[in-house]
């Protein structure tokens, strides 16, 4: 080698061929590394530039990535029926530099967001996640190698959900688990049998990390995930770890209800869409903590603007809230819900953020067919009629999955998102002071119905 550099026919026609020894390996999320034959090392940055590659998009059609008993990636191309340990998008690399994020709109897809994303070291919470918007959000998610659980009130249409998914790729993570939020019961026992769920890990042990590597910690690796770019992996097991909890989406409402009171004897329309939502958060945010960085996603509409909920000391109303039968009206009732909604993501935000848990609040578009409305014949009759002029589900989701992704939006909370952008919401959403108080009135709510859980 020194000879040849001296001779000076160590240069080639292009400056990133890899001088003799090297060669151009990539880890399972598409980094580009090099490694060194002859000092048996490895690095990031090309021997000869310095330069950090990284691989452009996702696997060609037809291939597939899979990991043999050593723990070596290997791709399978299941056109030609043929394998190889060199990863196909090697050939189309770009150069690690710092661009600006792509621009996403109300014409986005959640799986148009999630292009090139690989989740499978996320643990993703869903509330009513068998149908709708929640569904479109859970299967983006899982098809892009996340752990999904759908956290749904009727178990055979959360079965049902999970099989669809599991149709559509059959290595899937999803799970479902029984919710009903209008049960304080049903939310607190949720939040044990989740928190009694373990996450199996495999810890590599460090002596074969090359030292030009970062160290991984046990909450870094998963079996799913490779676990660095270098040769031999013996991959030993750890005890089992509390599972994490990296994004919860609060996606469960009903709309255009008929009046009933739950079985904590509050209006079903605030308790569902808020108060249910409020204590699981409550209940899990040692998880979230633990889990840090950690993204609370509220659903939320544009109908919260139409409405108010303080009365004439400034004070949050629970007459307004959950109201007796006689001042119950279903539509106003959905739009104090979601006016809830924004005012607990940004309290819950101001609470947990010093701790790396971020919140914000997303409305998902406008006259969507969901069957969120199916308790009402006459707002059926208009979300049918409108269904040619809205969002489809997949667009629809797309807000929730930004917000749960975008690496721009990490550690930034209590905001109010829309197409995938900020906006301003209503001047009384924007109230600290309203939501200070509606977070204290909850307290109160889920402290004298239920068990007291730890006070953010």
């Amino acid at each position: 080698m020194a000879a040849l550099k001296y001779a000076g026919m160590d240069d080639t026609d292009s400056e990133d061929e890899l001088p003799p020894g090297w060669e151009e390996r990539s880890t399972k999320d598409g980094w580009v590394y090099y490694a060194n034959h002859d000092e048996m090392k490895t690095q990031w940055e090309h021997p000869k530039t310095g330069k950090k590659k990284r691989c452009a998009g996702d696997l060609p059609y037809g291939w597939e990535q899979e990991t043999d008993d050593k723990g070596q990636i290997y791709y399978v191309d299941h056109i030609n029926k043929r394998k190889t340990y060199f990863d196909p998008r090697q050939a189309f690399t770009v150069e690690d530099v710092q661009v600006k994020p792509k621009r996403f709109d109300g014409n986005t897809s959640a799986l148009e967001i999630l292009q090139g994303r690989d989740l499978s070291n996320k643990v993703i919470l869903i509330t009513g996640a068998n149908s709708g918007i929640g569904f479109e959000t859970a299967r983006s998610f899982a098809l892009h190698g996340a752990h999904v659980i759908l956290a749904c009130r009727n178990k055979t249409r959360s079965s049902k959900a999970v099989g669809l998914i599991l149709q559509e790729w059959n290595k899937a993570h999803v799970e479902a688990m029984p919710l009903d939020l209008a049960s304080l019961r049903s939310v607190r026992e949720f939040a044990e049998s989740f928190k009694a769920k373990k996450l199996a890990l495999l810890l590599v042990p460090t002596a074969q990390i090359p030292l030009s590597l970062p160290r991984p910690t046990p909450m870094d690796v998963d079996p799913r995930v490779c676990s660095g770019p270098w040769d031999g992996i013996t991959e030993q097991p750890l005890l089992p770890l509390p599972r994490p909890l990296h994004v919860l989406v609060c996606n469960a409402a009903v709309c255009s209800q008929p009046w009933r009171l739950t079985e904590d004897g509050l209006e079903s329309t605030f308790q569902i869409c808020h108060l249910g939502h409020f204590y699981l958060v409550q209940l899990l945010q040692d998880v979230l903590r633990r889990s840090a960085p950690a993204r609370v996603l509220v659903l939320s509409s544009e109908s919260h603007r139409f409405t108010d909920l303080v009365d004439s000391c400034g004070k949050v109303d629970l007459c307004l809230l959950s109201p007796p039968r006689r001042a119950y009206w279903s539509m106003l009732a959905y739009n104090r819900a979601k006016l809830c909604n924004i005012l607990f993501s940004s309290e819950l935000h101001r609470r947990l953020s010093p701790y790396g848990v971020s919140s914000n609040a997303v409305h998902p578009g406008n006259m969507m067919y969901t069957g969120i409305h199916r308790g009402w014949w006459l707002m059926t009759l208009l979300f049918t009629l409108a269904r040619p002029f809205t969002k489809s589900l997949q667009q629809g989701a797309a807000t929730t999955v930004y917000c749960a992704v975008a690496e721009e939006l990490e550690g930034l909370g209590g905001m109010y998102f829309n197409n995938c952008f900020r906006c301003v919401p209503s001047a009384q959403a924007q109230d600290a002071a309203a939501a200070l108080h509606l977070w204290e009135l909850s307290e109160k709510l889920v402290r004298e119905r239920s068990t007291a859980p730890q006070t953010l």
